[in-house]
């Protein structure tokens, strides 16, 4: 308290000389002339020298001497020290506040600003002075922090075990590592940019393995399995395209306002190159055949039905009665075909409330130990707490017993045709809806392999009455049908190529608008025409083939199914989507919705996106073949000696390839 009192001897007392008090704190002339002063030099005290207060380098103006008739002592004209504090002492409630003092602006000096509130008159009115606008200094960039390769620690639960997870990140950095070498030893001037270092490449492999870890943990293993082998086929100059996308898109400014995508983008598209001719190979899926015949009980249909199979299903549906189980609701109701007659209904039961996603279980969070609640994709609520997210016109089924099938219509096996070509392969797929005789065929397309062109794209009418189109999924819109011209053979020998150029260049003007098709009478009439395509020897390549060639009821002995080339890690009758092996294998994205919309499936995209996943497959498994001894001499694959030619072994299929 005593040190804060003697600060005020440093300021003038308000009332000057008047001042009648024996111990005023402020400071007064006649202390000034007093001798203790005088040989104290006015910055000491009777308690000693006191410490040096730190002071801004601003200059701070000196202390208004109150007006007096006195002449000033020259002990006054000494600097005192400690010199005057710059800031303002407010007013003791005993005193009245000081006069603001009248002091001259200094003069600006260099790396300084002077202060506004200098006046030169007491009264004079201050014109407000406009702010000056202030510049953000960009923030500064913090460094990543350096990082070993050791898995990165998750906050939900880890998809697999800390040695597996350690195993496929170190392959995957020895890929990282091996095609970066590669890159800086031909590296041009513009491309060294793109060479990592080695932390770099830590960072890549813990990002890559991170992002699978948890965008795909259900499939997490079989994901990075995949990523690795490709990886380990990539070239250098695959290398260096994905280095540029991704430079490209780190340096692509955000778009104000612009929504984050749902999903991450894509690499760049893989470019498949088997080093083999179209003809070689067509006879190389010789190599990667379905073998269908112990496939039965996964709903391959390997031979027709007998007759007293074909009458006992027809037996029993007339028992029924009409009733089936809701195939969405699982609500049992009653099918009417040909209508009921007093009021023409088709189904009873009313309106289906259903859920159209299917139900799964969440991952489980960081430290909680309770099995989580089954959950519906499509809206997220818990199963059992609500009927249904989605409202259909009517109930519907399927069925999928093969004698039931062959009831309504019977299988056919693919007839000999010695017009069918040799060198090409024929890729199908099929849309089907719902009717009052179940899920039928609705469209079916067929593209040449490996060239991709269109060969047979048509719909087709139903045997029973339709109930449901199946949009969502099946991409025929009640439009189509109704806009749809009679199949005749003279359209469909137009020149196929600049057909697909015109309806592609539509589809780039308007994603919305719909192909014009061609519409046949029967599901019979559809099937006539796809045999008039291909033979028996002729490879037949799907997605889920079991599917396609039972809404057919069709019997095809050479088959090459894409599900059974990229088996799930569970085995049938687990198994992988069309749209998840096209982004995970080829960077490429289909199915795709318009403006937030689900369009349907495309039957001819669905048909194309499995042949080329046939073409990685056909690309993967000829190099590993090359390694293991065989050559193509004259056209042929020649085995080495003492090798067996082999087809997709059923061991593979149920079990998959293991992590190299």
């Amino acid at each position: 308290m005593d040190a804060v009192l003697r600060n005020f001897k440093l300021i003038p007392c308000p009332t000057g000389d008047s001042c009648t008090k024996s111990n005023c704190p402020w400071q007064h002339t006649r202390d000034q002339d007093s001798p203790t002063a005088q040989a104290g030099g006015g910055g000491q005290d009777e308690d000693g020298p006191r410490k040096r207060r730190k002071v801004s380098s601003e200059p701070a103006p000196a202390p208004a001497q109150p007006i007096s008739t006195k002449p000033e002592p020259s002990s006054t004209k000494q600097p005192v020290s400690p010199p005057p504090l710059k800031r303002k002492v407010p007013p003791l409630p005993c005193h009245p506040a000081p006069p603001a003092p009248v002091t001259k602006p200094a003069e600006p000096s260099l790396g300084s600003v002077t202060s506004s509130t200098s006046t030169t008159k007491a009264n004079q009115d201050v014109t407000p002075r406009k702010a000056t606008p202030q510049h953000t200094t960009p923030q500064k960039v913090t460094p990543r922090k350096p990082e070993t390769l050791n898995p990165r620690h998750l906050k939900s639960a880890a998809p697999a075990a800390h040695d597996f997870r350690y195993k496929a990140l170190k392959l995957l950095h020895d890929q990282f590592h091996r095609l970066n070498e590669e890159l800086k030893k031909d590296a041009k001037d513009d491309e060294k940019m793109l060479v990592l270092s080695a932390q770099e490449l830590i960072w890549l492999a813990l990002d890559e393995e991170q992002k699978m870890a948890t965008e795909k943990p259900s499939i997490y293993q079989n994901v990075i399995k995949n990523r690795i082998m490709v990886y380990k086929r990539m070239t250098p100059g695959q290398w260096r395209d994905e280095r540029v996308a991704e430079r490209q898109k780190n340096q692509t400014p955000a778009t104000p306002g612009s929504k984050t995508p749902r999903k991450p983008a894509l690499g760049p598209p893989k470019i498949v190159e088997t080093g083999l001719t179209p003809e070689q190979e067509v006879e190389f899926l010789t190599h990667l055949r379905t073998p269908i015949d112990k496939l039965a009980q996964w709903g391959y249909v390997p031979t027709s039905p007998s007759e007293e199979e074909v009458t006992k299903a027809r037996e029993g549906e007339e028992a029924s009665l009409g009733y089936e189980v809701c195939d969405r609701c699982r609500t049992r109701f009653q099918v009417f075909p040909g209508r009921r007659e007093e009021d023409g209904a088709l189904t009873s039961g009313g309106k289906c409330l259903h859920h159209p996603g299917r139900a799964y279980y969440p991952e489980r969070t960081l430290g909680d130990f309770d099995k989580p609640a089954r959950r519906y994709r499509c809206c997220q609520q818990v199963v059992g707490e609500s009927s249904g997210c989605a409202s259909g016109n009517t109930h519907v089924f399927k069925t999928s017993s093969p004698a039931r099938l062959a009831s309504l219509i019977p299988f056919a096996e693919t007839p000999a045709n010695p017009l069918a070509p040799k060198d090409r392969a024929v890729c199908f797929d099929c849309e089907m809806g719902y009717t009052v005789r179940g899920m039928e065929l609705i469209r079916l397309t067929a593209t040449s392999w490996p060239d991709g062109g269109e060969l047979l794209d048509v719909l087709v009418r139903p045997v029973g009455e339709i109930l449901d189109l199946n949009s969502r999924y099946s991409g025929v819109w009640p439009e189509d049908i109704v806009n749809a011209e009679p199949w005749s053979a003279e359209k469909s020998a137009q020149d196929q190529t600049q057909k697909q150029e015109e309806e592609r260049a539509v589809k780039r003007a308007d994603p919305k608008s719909r192909k014009k098709m061609q519409i046949v009478s029967s599901p019979i009439v559809a099937r006539d025409l796809l045999f008039a395509l291909i033979s028996p020897d002729t490879p037949v390549i799907g997605h889920g083939l079991e599917n396609d060639l039972n809404a057919v009821r069709i019997i095809h002995p050479t088959l090459v199914d894409s599900i059974l080339l990229y088996p799930h890690r569970r085995g049938l009758p687990m198994r992988h989507g069309l749209k998840m092996l096209m982004e995970t294998q080829l960077n490429k994205a289909i199915q795709v919705e318009v403006e937030g919309k689900a369009m349907g499936h495309d039957s001819a995209e669905d048909a194309r996106a499995a042949g080329e996943l046939v073409r990685l497959k056909v690309q993967e498994k000829w190099s590993t073949m090359k390694g293991q001894g065989w050559s193509l001499v004259g056209g042929q694959f020649v085995p080495p000696k003492g090798a067996k030619e082999g087809v997709l072994s059923e061991a593979f299929i149920e079990e998959g390839w293991v992590l190299m």
